[in-house]
């Protein structure tokens, strides 16, 4: 039998205070997104901001369905614009942040693993690590320095028999 561990560095900011300009920035643009969330139902929005290599932002907000699985999660409205918007310029990373309207949200909320699965798929296409920024209402920071390190044995082309 062989054991294998798989962990990552998980860095954990107090403050926005903490971060680069830059960071700063793209939180404060998840931030603004998630003001434009449609969350009637669950009353839990979301919002992400993706940053571009050639500088661009680009922003999404969690957009929900009363047919609840035909609804979409701020990371995959912001990440697919930018697909669409921007083909082939590579993701430097993803700011998301969330609040609720029942309780105050004081931890980050993380992808979920749809999300996830859509990220690293950008990831993976581009070769290139998108770091990740997590923040709820109030409280830390998280950051991450690839979507890989949250999502290990990741699902890929290669099991479709593309390399």
């Amino acid at each position: 039998m062989e054991k294998k561990r798989i962990a990552f560095e998980l860095l954990i900011f107090q403050s926005d205070d903490e971060l680069s300009q830059n960071e700063q920035k793209l939180l404060s643009a998840a931030v603004r997104a998630r003001e434009s969330a449609y969350a009637p139902y669950s009353r839990f929005r979301v919002g992400a901001a993706v940053l571009l290599e050639n500088g661009e932002t680009v922003i999404g907000s969690n957009q929900e369905n009363a047919s609840y699985p035909s609804g979409l999660c701020a990371e995959r409205v912001a990440v697919f614009q930018a697909g669409a918007r921007f083909p082939g310029v590579p993701i430097v990373s993803i700011a998301i942040t969330a609040a609720s309207e029942e309780h105050q949200v004081d931890v980050p909320a993380a992808p979920c693993g749809n999300c996830r699965q859509s990220i690293i798929e950008y990831e993976q296409k581009q070769k290139s690590p998108i770091s990740i920024l997590l923040k709820g209402e109030k409280g830390p920071i998280y950051k991450c320095s690839s979507l890989a390190d949250i999502l290990p044995l990741a699902f890929n082309s290669s099991f479709l028999g593309d390399s």
